[in-house]
C-alpha cells in the first residue's frame, strides 16, 4: 500500500482545492445538506482568499464560508480529537450567527447558519457517522428555532463497502482514504465528479507553491505549539519560584522562632 503524503484531510489542500474548483465543493456541499444541486440557486464562497502573507500567521483557520440560497455554512476539517470539539463548534456557530446582524438590523433578519464538520475521530456514543443538531425542547421535542444546525461526520465510522450510487459515502471516503490505492479504488468506479476530484488532487499535490505553502503552514503551527509550551513553562518557573521563596521565608521564620 502507498501512503499518500497529503491526504483530503489536509487542511490546506482542502482549501486550495474547493477555491480552485468551487463547482466539486457545490456538489459536496449538496451532498452533505441533502439537497438536490440543482435546487441551489444562490452559492458563494465568502472567504476565498488565502493569502500568501496569512499562510504563516499563528492560528490561520482553512475552513471555507459560504451563502447557500441565504442561509450561511461553515465547512471545516478536524483531524485531532482536542476533546473539546463540540464546544468549539458551537463556538464556531455563534461567531457566525451573531455577526451576521447588520448594524441596526432586525433580530428576524439573522439567516439560517449551519456548521458541517468533517471530523477524522469518533465523536458519539453511535453507529451513525452523521449527527444533526439542532436546539429541541427536552420534553416535547419542539424546535426551538431552524437557525441553528449543526452537522457532524465521522470518518472512522464510514462503511468501508462503497459503491456508484451512494454519492455522500464516495466523497467522506475520499476524506477518509489514506492510501493511494483508495484513491484509485474509488476512481475505478467512473464516477464523474469522484474523477474530477481526483484529478484536481494529484495536480495541486504536485505542485512546488502548494508544497511551499504546506511547509509554511505546518512551521507555523509548530511555532504556534512551541510558543505555548514555553509560556506554560515560563509560568511554571515563575510559581516555582513563588513557592521556593515562600518555603525560605517560612523556614526563616521558624529558626527565629525556634532561637527564642
Amino acid at each position: 500500500m502507498t501512503k499518500l503524503e497529503y491526504t483530503f484531510k489536509t487542511d490546506m489542500l482542502f482549501k486550495i482545492l474547493f477555491m480552485k474548483n468551487p463547482n466539486l465543493l457545490k456538489k459536496l456541499v449538496s451532498e452533505l445538506l441533502s439537497i438536490k444541486l440543482e435546487s441551489i440557486g444562490q452559492f458563494l464562497i465568502s472567504n476565498p482568499e488565502m493569502p500568501p502573507e496569512a499562510i504563516g500567521e499563528k492560528f490561520c483557520r482553512l475552513d471555507i464560508n459560504m451563502i447557500v440560497d441565504g442561509q450561511r455554512v461553515n465547512l471545516e476539517i478536524q483531524v485531532e480529537d482536542k476533546k473539546n470539539f463540540t464546544s468549539r463548534a458551537l463556538y464556531h456557530w455563534a461567531r457566525e450567527y451573531s455577526t451576521a446582524l447588520p448594524s441596526a438590523g432586525n433580530y428576524k433578519e439573522l439567516p439560517r447558519t449551519i456548521i458541517i464538520s468533517i471530523i477524522d475521530f469518533p465523536l458519539f456514543a453511535c453507529n451513525e457517522f452523521h449527527s444533526e443538531f439542532q436546539p429541541l425542547e427536552v420534553t416535547r421535542h419542539e424546535p426551538l428555532s431552524d437557525k441553528m444546525t449543526l452537522h457532524f461526520f465521522e470518518l472512522p465510522k464510514i462503511p468501508n463497502d462503497i459503491n456508484d450510487k451512494n454519492m455522500l459515502i464516495l466523497w467522506l471516503s475520499l476524506f477518509k482514504a489514506e492510501t493511494k490505492e483508495e484513491i484509485e479504488r474509488i476512481r475505478s468506479m467512473e464516477v464523474k465528479v469522484m474523477d474530477q476530484a481526483i484529478n484536481a488532487y494529484y495536480n495541486i499535490t504536485a505542485e512546488s507553491e502548494f508544497k511551499e505553502r504546506v511547509r509554511l503552514f505546518e512551521k507555523a503551527r509548530h511555532d504556534e505549539a512551541q510558543a505555548l509550551y514555553n509560556a506554560r513553562e515560563e509560568e511554571s518557573q515563575k510559581w516555582q519560584s513563588v513557592v521556593a521563596d515562600r518555603d525560605a521565608e517560612i523556614a526563616r521564620l521558624k529558626a527565629q522562632l525556634e532561637n527564642k
